[in-house]
């Protein structure tokens, strides 16, 4: 098997250095060369051709936002973002995932040898997952900011007792933010998990928010989920949602990792499974791996509705195939349907 060739981005040789040793640990990946800034790594880019490339967001003179802005245009090739957890560079790197970066993991700050190898395994996954990405295959999800005015839907009853529940991965904060900035003000309550690291699940949050008609925001414990609301799992904790004389509340729990995540899907997906009554309509969009397939067996087996995007659309279709195959999907959509299937369900008698 060939091996998956990487470029290493970063201004700081202490940070390429490890960031090199980290991915050669792993049998799958080869260095083929780094890069201190936007002009050295173009040069490189264009002699070495590689099939990922791991980038920073600061950079001296074209910082990493724009230099992914240009790549994506002239060259499109699978990106992971590495990136400082900083307010602003949080920003950035959730605007890098909408511009067309595949993941975001957080520079190594860790203190042991056992956590720098459980690091090095989590970067090579990923790098490994974003060699698998083809552009020219993805059906990108169309991002239209919704209009400052809130848009009503009149045929949503106002007594409905729904509640959405969303789960996502790999390409999950696009194809979140593509669903959201359709809502309609009044729509039914809006849980998500998706994974992305602490830190980064706000600024999410708040950069949806900002293009949004409905609220979305990352959830805190306690928080009721509430029509025209969109309640983002913080990037470190599971959510849970309880239900109590018809409304929803959200419960945040720490504990060790669910089907390899924390924040879990299937962990989100099982507790609407209890607390829902059939009032739920809960959708599993592209991801690596398996996390939310028995969670939506479960919200299907009592009566659940459930979607899956399909593999046209998925940046990688893994979680939604996953879920498919556990047979807890009802039906199978493009991102761009997926809006159309909610307001639906939000209009309808059950």
């Amino acid at each position: 098997m060939n091996k998956v060739s990487v470029l290493v981005v970063d201004d700081s040789p202490l940070m390429r250095h490890l960031i090199t040793q980290m991915l050669e640990s792993s049998p799958s990946i080869t260095v083929i060369g780094d890069a201190e800034d936007a002009r050295v790594a173009r040069d490189k880019i264009k002699t070495l051709n590689p099939d990922v490339i791991t980038l920073d967001i600061e950079m001296p003179g074209m910082d990493g936002l724009s230099f992914l802005e240009k790549l994506m245009q002239l060259r499109p090739t699978p990106v992971v973002m590495v990136s400082s957890l900083t307010t602003k560079n949080a920003r950035h790197t959730v605007r890098a995932l909408e511009i067309g970066a595949v993941d975001v993991v957080c520079k190594p700050n860790v203190e042991t040898s056992t956590a720098l190898e459980d690091y090095a395994t989590m970067l090579a996954e990923k790098v490994v997952m974003a060699s698998k990405v083809k552009f020219n295959q993805i059906e990108i999800p169309k991002i239209i900011p919704a209009d400052s005015t809130p848009v009503i839907d009149n045929e949503i009853s106002k007594s409905t007792k729904k509640i959405i529940a969303i789960g996502s991965s790999t390409g999950g904060t696009v194809a979140v933010e593509s669903v959201l900035v359709k809502m309609p003000s009044n729509c039914p309550p809006i849980v998500i998990t998706q994974h992305i690291p602490p830190g980064f699940s706000k600024a999410f949050a708040d950069r949806v928010n900002e293009i949004s008609s409905i609220n979305v925001r990352e959830a805190q414990d306690g928080d009721e989920a509430k029509a025209g609301t969109a309640l983002v799992a913080p990037g470190d904790r599971h959510l849970l949602i309880n239900e109590k004389d018809g409304r929803y509340f959200c419960t945040l729990k720490d504990g060790e990792p669910v089907s390899r995540h924390k924040p879990s899907v299937d962990v989100l997906f099982d507790s609407v499974a209890k607390s829902s009554r059939g009032k739920a309509l809960g959708i599993i969009l592209t991801g690596m791996g398996s996390d939310g397939a028995s969670g939506m067996k479960s919200m299907h087996d009592v009566g659940n509705k459930t979607l899956a995007q399909d593999e046209a659309s998925s940046m990688v279709w893994g979680m939604p195939k996953k879920a498919i195959d556990a047979g807890g999907v009802d039906k199978v959509v493009g991102i761009n349907d997926v809006p159309g299937e909610i307001i639906q369900y939000a209009r309808s008698k059950v």
